[in-house]
């Protein structure tokens, strides 16, 4: 009886693995503390891969990630390659014409980081003629593309900007306001200017048309009123 038992109890969980929907959703891990590469256990992990598994559990989805540069992100999107990007992924007006986005889950404006004893560069005004690191694809990296005179100069990761920052190979870094203030904090040779230059907004992105996305929305309020989201937010940012 022990054999037969162990035997139904096997197919039935095998049968409700296959029943599990799989979620694949594309990432650029090169972007922690929100989407990166763990060096330890070699498993994608960050604030963005927490809040996906936490959705997808609600949703009755399996996620399997797919990593692509950013830069791509949007094109493996439309192709079928992947059903979801989360990326710290920025609504724009330019971005909505080619993808649905979510409900916003984070605001992340840009800042500027430079050298700790950099004390000529105090606005944004003063970028003029620098050059300037960025990541490529990014709105710092189009941002910075708006400063007079600047060369900016865009890399695959932004660690790798921060490399170059420290070294003196850059004057100012633009980015993301919580993917630069974890990179200052780690590395103690930069500082972030007060002023955050804009308002923007992280959202999931989907294929125009997916039936998914009031699903999304829904179980995005439900992370919120639960205060799963502030969870988050205090075990990657306090």
């Amino acid at each position: 009886m022990k054999k037969f038992a162990w035997f139904f109890l096997f197919l039935a969980l095998a049968c409700a693995k296959k029943g599990t929907q799989v979620l694949k959703v594309g990432t650029d891990t090169t972007y922690p503390p929100m989407e990166y590469k763990d060096v330890q256990s070699g498993k994608i992990a960050g604030f963005d891969i927490d809040l996906m598994d936490s959705l997808a559990g609600r949703m009755g989805y399996q996620v399997e990630y797919v990593e692509v540069p950013f830069d791509g992100i949007v094109a493996g999107l439309k192709t079928g390659k992947y059903d979801a990007i989360i990326s710290s992924f920025t609504i724009t007006p330019e971005r909505e014409k080619e993808v649905d986005f979510t409900t916003p889950y984070m605001n992340a404006g840009q800042s500027i980081a430079v050298r700790v004893n950099e004390e000529k560069i105090k606005s944004f005004t003063d970028l003029k003629g620098k050059k300037i690191g960025a990541q490529l694809g990014t709105t710092g990296e189009k941002l910075a593309g708006t400063v007079p005179n600047a060369k900016v100069m865009s890399f695959d990761a932004i660690s790798a900007a921060f490399i170059d920052l420290e070294n003196g190979q850059l004057d100012a870094i633009v980015n993301d306001r919580p993917v630069s203030a974890r990179f200052v904090a780690l590395k103690k040779s930069a500082r972030l200017l007060d002023t955050t230059l804009t308002s923007e907004n992280y959202g999931i992105a989907l294929r125009k048309g997916d039936p998914r996305l009031e699903r999304f929305n829904a179980a995005l309020t439900e992370l919120e009123t639960s205060g799963v989201l502030h969870g988050l937010e205090e075990k990657w940012f306090k």
